[in-house]
């Protein structure tokens, strides 16, 4: 599970969303939970793919699965995606800070070259 933001949990966490099956997976969790059976219909792939997709997802830290009576309905651990998330803004905010410095310097370039002219 990711607790923090240690580098074998962004691992396993962006490993899992590099496959389009388990992405499309995360996004159809993303509107409620679903059983296996509802999450593998949209796939042209095996009931047992899907699970195993899920169990990757499941390892990554980014689902959960409970029991309900007969059904197991899996979840999407919606902390565990804002944690990815708030990993990748800090570095993404770090980069728009550097591209208002250079927006800045460039804009003092043009100032300062109109005036020289």
């Amino acid at each position: 599970m990711i607790t923090g933001v240690d580098d074998a949990a962004l691992d396993r966490a962006f490993l899992a969303l590099a496959d389009p099956v388990r992405r499309a997976i995360v996004a159809r969790l993303s509107r409620g939970p679903a059983t296996v059976n509802e999450l593998a219909e949209p796939f042209d792939i095996t009931k047992q793919a899907v699970s195993k997709h899920i169990q990757v997802l499941e390892q990554a830290g980014l689902v959960t699965r409970t029991r309900d009576a007969q059904r197991r309905p899996v979840h999407l651990d919606a902390a565990a995606l804002e944690r990815l998330t708030a990993w990748i803004d800090r570095y993404r905010l770090d980069a728009e800070r550097n591209y208002r410095r250079l927006d800045t310097v460039l804009a003092e370039l043009n100032t300062e070259k109109g005036t020289d002219e």
